[in-house]
């Protein structure tokens, strides 16, 4: 144990893996910055790396050796030591040992050494871990989770590196398989196991007060440990980890909190997690946690239309694809929110229909107006992707919505509200709409902004089945289109379902760049769901992400009231119905309001009490349902019975899970 002497001689062994082989922009950043304090640098390669990736690693070091991913970043660590040596390694005052999983640094890593240098200690790091009652990975020998150095980025002295227990640690390090492995093996184990030896250790951020909040600061609590602790890292996971344990811990805020000082105050450029996030995480999880929805003012805006209304402004454009002559003057009215200047483009589908929206569309812009006779085959899709395609290249904001009439739901007022809900949130006012043009001016990785998903009526059952029947039809799709970004069925995919959405025109290029026909769209009647135009609808946001953008959900003011209402009353009515293991919840309250109106089966809410025991009854129930369903064409009951059936997969899972 001692102090670093002046020009003390460091050694760094850096740990990267990444799925595609690919080097983004924040590594060299950080290993180019971590260099500059080190005598030498050896990369270790857990897994494949394309071959120009690797060479962006060589140019910083030559000493990058690939392995076989096994062991995760600690086998990755101690590949490194065994490359070197104990005799060489000997040599050095002190071993670096750091992994890709953070970002950084926010300030130079010089001053964390010179921080460091000065304290006696055998090993250290820059964040710990405090100590938990439980073992949540079930394999630490303590039986517990001990205080302990996080093993991202840790610093061993040369005493330390010489000692026989050190060596005998790194020469006998168990196999780790998986990642309880290797965190209860090994990180959680670390620490202690020297302590409990002798050895002195310390961390460059003093996180004890926030420790008596939650064990692990650095994931929910992340914004004070780099703002007021001065933490000289990210943790990758912030930004993605599991919402539920997100909200069994926080309000939510972290990673929301976190980004918003790190783009506002820090000074580091973002687009270096932003490269990586949007390339690596699905795009539902970053939703989450960054809270990646716009609230926008419809009066009193932040910005003006008159910003947008000349010729150093955003080239901006108004698509719409109008099928119905009784809504045209209702068109025409949201459609005058659009700057003054802007350039509105009409699709239609016979020439009586372009002079009747000529004639109403009079004085609406003082920019260009035209209105295209084009096929109806695929309706608003295909005006968008093959009517307009030529135009989108030439604006570099494009706001898309349509006429819309949902004629397989009734009464017909469900399906309006659907559409009222989606032209409010896009063109609620010149005001709101200057106020979409400054979001997207403010945050240059935004590439759409949707509305948000219709939940009245039988559009409730949408959440948490946006995919609906679409997600293979969607996967074949990105496929076709070379989209390497992840997509699961298992992720809720943020699309504008109903078409309708405004977008950076540099963010969706590739989609226009499809060259699709009317042809490649089915004939009329157009299925309820599961066609090409479906899929269309959901591939937008993985266009956008594949070119390094994100989608965001957007909502006025007003309409976000109406929101928040409605989205507490249903959860709280989850709650009341008593939503534990049993059959109540999101069964009660839908197939209570169904039940007497839209099939003639057994009351639901006579056995809405039932626990699993009675899960039979629900078997019983469910064939009935079934054969029901097969018997109808309505399709309000066809909609009720896929959503219905992947609840009861649920329930069945659920009941096996606990016997």
């Amino acid at each position: 144990m001692s102090v670093l002497p002046t020009g003390a001689r460091r050694l760094g062994i850096y740990s990267f893996y990444d799925a595609d082989g690919i080097v983004d922009r924040y590594i060299p950043y950080f290993l180019n910055d971590l260099k500059e304090n080190l005598e030498a640098l050896v990369v270790v390669v857990n897994g494949q790396i394309l071959v120009e990736e690797k060479q962006k690693l060589l140019a910083i070091t030559p000493q990058v050796i690939v392995r076989e991913n096994q062991g995760f970043d600690i086998w990755g660590y101690k590949t490194g030591l065994d490359s070197i040596g104990w005799a060489d390694l000997a040599t050095y005052d002190e071993i670096i040992l750091a992994n890709n999983t953070v970002f950084g640094p926010l300030y130079p890593f010089r001053d964390v050494f010179a921080s460091m240098a000065a304290r006696e200690v055998d090993f250290w790091g820059l964040t710990r871990h405090g100590e938990h009652e439980n073992d949540p990975t079930g394999r630490n020998a303590y039986g517990f989770t001990p205080v302990h150095v996080q093993s991202y980025f840790v610093g061993f002295r040369k005493s330390f590196v010489q000692s026989e227990a050190f060596q005998s640690y790194w020469d006998n390090l168990p196999a780790m398989p998986g990642y309880n492995d290797a965190v209860g093996r090994h990180e959680t184990f670390f620490t202690r196991h020297f302590a409990d030896l002798g050895f002195r250790w310390n961390t460059l951020v003093d996180s004890s007060e926030l420790e008596t909040l939650n064990p692990n600061p650095i994931l929910y609590y992340h914004q004070k440990m780099v703002a007021d602790l001065n933490c000289p890292i990210v943790k990758r996971r912030t930004f993605f980890q599991d919402y539920d344990d997100i909200l069994f811990h926080t309000t939510g805020q972290p990673a929301f909190e976190l980004m918003n000082w790190l783009e506002q105050q820090s000074g580091f450029d973002t687009g270096l997690i932003w490269d990586n996030l949007l390339r690596t995480c699905h795009l539902d999880d970053l939703a989450k946690n960054l809270h990646l929805n716009y609230i926008l003012p419809t009066k009193n805006p932040v910005a003006t239309t008159a910003q947008f209304s000349n010729s150093a402004s955003p080239r901006i454009a108004l698509v719409m694809h109008l099928f119905f002559p009784d809504l045209v003057d209702e068109m025409a009215q949201y459609a005058a929110a659009m700057p003054a200047h802007a350039d509105i483009y009409i699709s239609t589908n016979t020439e009586e229909k372009k002079q009747v929206i000529l004639e109403r569309f009079a004085g609406v812009t003082e920019g260009k107006l035209e209105v295209r006779v084009t096929n109806n085959r695929g309706r608003d899709v295909s005006s968008l992707m093959v009517g307009m395609r030529d135009v989108i290249p030439q604006y570099d904001y494009v706001c898309f919505v349509h006429d819309k009439k949902s004629g397989q739901v009734k009464p017909g007022s469900i399906g309006e509200s659907f559409a009222w809900k989606c032209l409010q949130n896009m063109l609620s006012s010149p005001d709101y709409v200057a106020n979409i043009l400054r979001t997207f001016a403010e945050n240059p990785r935004l590439g759409l902004l949707v509305p948000p998903e219709p939940n009245h009526s039988y559009y409730f059952f949408s959440l948490g089945d946006e995919w609906s029947w679409n997600f293979d039809n969607t996967r074949i799709l990105a496929q076709r289109m070379g989209l390497t970004v992840p997509i699961s069925e298992d992720k809720r995919v943020i699309a504008p379902l109903g078409s309708f959405f405004w977008f950076r025109t540099a963010a969706l290029l590739a989609h226009f760049d499809n060259q699709m026909d009317y042809t490649d769209f089915p004939e009329e009647p157009l299925p309820d769901d599961g066609s090409v135009s479906h899929a269309l609808e959901r591939i937008y946001p993985f266009v956008a992400q594949q070119a390094g953008y994100y989608t965001g959900v957007v909502m006025a003011d007003d309409l976000a009231r109406l929101e928040y209402t409605n989205l507490r009353h249903y959860v709280s009515s989850y709650n009341k119905s008593g939503f534990d293991f049993s059959i109540r919840g999101p069964f009660t309250l839908m197939n209570a309001i169904y039940h007497q109106k839209f099939y003639d089966a057994p009351k639901w809410v006579g056995i809405a009490g039932e626990r699993l025991e009675h899960i039979e009854h629900l078997r019983i129930e469910y064939d009935k349902l079934q054969s029901f369903y097969e018997s109808t064409l309505d399709v309000r009951l066809r909609l009720l019975y896929r959503r219905y059936k992947a609840k009861m997969k649920q329930i069945f899972k659920v009941r096996k899970l606990h016997g």
